[in-house]
């Protein structure tokens, strides 16, 4: 086998590993194969393998990086994959040294998530016509992402199983494959059964009929792309000049659940956060408003 047909070999051999032992997603597993062979593609073109990589390489092959336009954040997570990397080829015995030891990733300013005031939420579900075939359905995805705080993934990915909604609860299969239960508000309930009734006039597509949301054309659940479409559509048709996905109904789950008084452990569950350091991000934004609205409100700062 030639060097390039061997690194990859281990390539395999470490995504499998991530398979297997850390039981990671998919979508995870395919961005670890995608940063390592952006490293395996430049030492290729450099003439090393990968016992050949070094700090000096290592380092330079971050500089091309940054070169080609890559964002700090999207390095620092390449830097991260490849650390693990090469922590599976010392661990599993096919190097001595981990040449990552001692390589830096790029200082990261502090961001914070757009966040939608209860208003804007509002707006942009009252902007759902109820009166379309898939009205019901829009409405109540809209309503547990923001009443549950889900992931786009997690939403697409639930099934009828997981909803347990006399006790108000529903299950959440998370990164990882981790489990979670979240609570679900009345009004979520609500329109889920309003959405279940009109469900039962469509024909799921084969092994598609557990799915909670589903499209009325194809029989199959809704994807990531299709529910990014949805809501920024309906954020545009409400007026909403921010910057709305998805995942800003999450953000704004966690930080209206802070503002109003929850325990950060308690986010920190519902959220299905693994460190609560990922978590403590919602108490900067929350002093931020804070700041805000002493600057706006107090009389020492009216001008």
């Amino acid at each position: 086998m030639d060097r390039k047909g061997h690194d990859a070999t281990l390539l395999d051999k470490f995504i499998r590993y991530l398979m297997l032992e850390k039981s990671l997603s998919g979508n995870t597993l395919e961005a670890y194969r995608t940063d390592v062979t952006k490293l395996l593609d430049y030492l290729s073109c450099i003439g090393r393998d990968l016992y050949g990589a070094d700090l000096d390489c290592l380092q330079n092959f971050v500089a091309t990086l940054a070169d080609v336009g890559i964002s700090a954040r999207s390095q620092a997570r390449i830097i991260s994959g490849i650390r693990s990397f090469f922590s599976f080829l010392v661990l599993d015995g096919y190097m001595e040294n981990d040449p990552t030891f001692l390589l830096e990733s790029p200082k990261l300013g502090r961001h914070l998530p757009e966040v939608l005031s209860v208003s804007e939420v509002d707006a942009i579900i009252a902007a759902q016509d109820l009166s379309l075939p898939e009205g019901s359905r829009n409405l109540a995805m809209l309503e547990v992402l923001y009443s549950c705080g889900l992931r786009v993934s997690e939403l697409c990915g639930l099934k009828m199983q997981d909803l347990f909604l006399e006790e108000r609860f529903i299950r959440v299969v998370g990164k990882g494959s981790k489990e979670r239960l979240v609570p679900v508000s009345d009004r979520a309930v609500h329109v889920l059964e309003c959405w279940f009734e009109d469900r039962r006039l469509i024909n799921p597509a084969p092994h598609c009929e557990g799915f909670v949301f589903i499209s009325a054309r194809t029989g199959r659940p809704l994807t990531r792309v299709m529910v990014f479409t949805i809501v920024r559509r309906l954020a545009a048709l409400a007026g909403i000049s921010k910057t709305v996905s998805p995942h800003t109904f999450r953000h704004s789950f966690a930080t209206h659940l802070l503002e109003g008084g929850a325990n950060l452990l308690a986010i920190q569950c519902m959220l299905g956060h693994e460190k609560i350091a990922t978590t403590e991000i919602y108490t900067h934004l929350d002093s931020t408003r804070l700041r805000e609205e002493i600057e706006l409100h107090h009389p020492r700062n009216r001008r």
